[in-house]
Formats: structure tokens, sequence, C-alpha cells
């Protein structure tokens, strides 16, 4: 008999996923984890009885909150993530010539471990590279504690429930402002605007009163039902979210890899909102 993992995404919607073979299911110090198998999104990661990421579908959430602000920036060296765990925003990052240091924060060691056995195509050596820095710690601890800085800083988070609460709070956007150097680059996961409009507004407040620019931008992620996923935009460069077409062309060139989703054109597209999501920011 098939198991099925069911989501309960918001009040009155949820997605079952048929179970078709069970990798790993634990209960760690952090949250209830599992990974199986599905027949159409391959691999998936949940915690929390909450899907994190798939095999089918995670190239288009990485690539779209890595590339779009480094890309942006043009002169990136020095990349933050927090969360991540699974290693997929760590891999596009680190596809980046020009980065010489990649560093991760990651809260709970048994995703890491966990994703690098039974997920290891989303990270795809991520882990062993010598430009990436992994540290096990609370990431709204240390960006209020560390002296570092860094060009572009990616929120790659659960959703504002449990310990991922506090990376939607003002007081961590603050602490993420203080690590940035000057120009650089916010990029948050802001959830599904037509469902969880109020994660888009109460980031766009809390945002607001420490950068010059905060915006957002759009993409759809299969699994994250609703509709366009938004990601959250913040920085005191307003120049970076009108760069010409042609100049990121000629960055993505230049950095020399491939991409699944992301282009140029996404890229510059991605920030036309429509008017429902404008409203949420009004």
């Amino acid at each position: 008999m098939t198991e099925w993992f069911e989501e309960q995404l918001h009040p009155g919607l949820s997605q079952r996923l048929s179970m078709d073979r069970v990798l790993f299911r634990e209960k760690t110090e952090h949250q209830d984890l599992v990974i199986f198998e599905n027949r159409i999104f391959g691999r998936v990661l949940a915690l929390d009885g909450v899907v994190q990421t798939t095999e089918s579908d995670e190239f288009i959430y990485h690539e779209m909150l890595s590339h779009v602000p480094i890309l942006a920036h043009g002169s990136v060296s020095r990349v933050l993530i927090i969360g991540g765990g699974d290693g997929g925003m760590a891999r596009e990052a680190l596809k980046h010539p020009g980065i010489s240091e990649v560093t991760m924060v990651e809260i709970d060691p048994s995703v890491v471990d966990l994703c690098r056995d039974h997920l290891p195509s989303i990270s795809a050596g991520a882990f062993d590279n010598p430009r990436l820095n992994l540290v096990i710690a609370d990431g709204a601890k240390f960006v209020e504690e560390t002296d570092a800085r860094w060009d572009v800083i990616i929120i790659d988070s659960t959703d504002p429930l449990g310990p991922g609460e506090v990376l939607f709070s003002e007081r961590f956007y603050r602490g993420c402002k203080r690590c940035l150097t000057p120009g650089g680059i916010l990029v948050t996961q802001n959830g599904v605007p037509h469902v969880q409009g109020e994660a888009v507004s109460n980031s766009h407040q809390r945002l607001s009163p420490h950068f010059d620019d905060v915006w957002f931008y759009v993409a759809p992620v299969p699994t994250y039902q609703g509709g366009h996923m938004a990601f959250g935009w913040a920085t005191d460069q307003a120049a970076h979210r009108a760069v010409s077409m042609s100049t990121v062309l000629e960055r993505f060139r230049d950095a020399g890899f491939e991409t699944r989703y992301y282009t140029p054109e996404v890229h510059v597209a991605s920030f036309a909102l429509p008017a429902n999501i404008l409203k949420l920011l009004a």
C-alpha cells in the first residue's frame, strides 16, 4: 500500500506526494526530517511536514535566488548564505569564477549530512569546494555577532514558522544590513504571494527602514503551490535593480556556465510585478 506525504500548505489547501521509497526519517535536535522518492519530483526533502526541495525543480529556486543578485551586482567577491543545508544555493554561487569565498551558515548539521548522503545531486560537490566555508550556527545570531562583510547575502530559509520565523524579523534584516559591503544586496525567500501575501507585506515593511531600494522579483517553482514564488530584494544601490539587459547578458557570458532556468531575459523580466503583488507593497 502506497504511503503518502501530505503537506498542509495553508487553511483549505494541501498537497500529497506518494512516498514511493522512504530513504530517511528522523526527528533531529531542531526539526522532523524525512527524505523520500516520488515518481514525479524525484527525491524530496521535507522538514516539519513541509517540502523544502525536490530534485525535479530545485534548479529554478536556486538559480533565481543566487544568479540574480550576483549578476545584478557585477563585482561580487564574497557571498553569505543563511540556511541552504541541501547545498544547492552554494552550488550555484560557486559557479561564478570571480567569487573568492561562499560562507554558508546552517543551524542543523543533520540536514547537511543527510543531504550529502541522500541528495548528492543538489549540492553536486559544493561541500567539497575549497571556496566554501560551512559554519554550523544560528543564522540570526551569526549576523549580529560577526565582524565579516559580504557583497551578497542570500536568505535560503524555511517559511516564517518555527525556527525560520526569526529570519523574517526586522532585527534580523537589520543585522544583515550591518554585514553587507557598501552597495551590497540582500535577497530572501518570501513565499507564494497569492496565498502568503502577509509574508510579502511584512518583509517589505521590515526591510524598508534599513535599505533605500526594497522590492521583490518572482519565479514559478512547481513544488510551492499557489502561483509564482516571491524573492525579497534589498540594497542601497538602486542601480543594481535597473541594470540593463545587455549588461546582464555580458556578465552572464563572462561567467561562462550554463543554467537550466535562469537567463538574462528572465532576470530582467522577473522584477516586473503584477498588480496583485504591487498591492501588497502599498
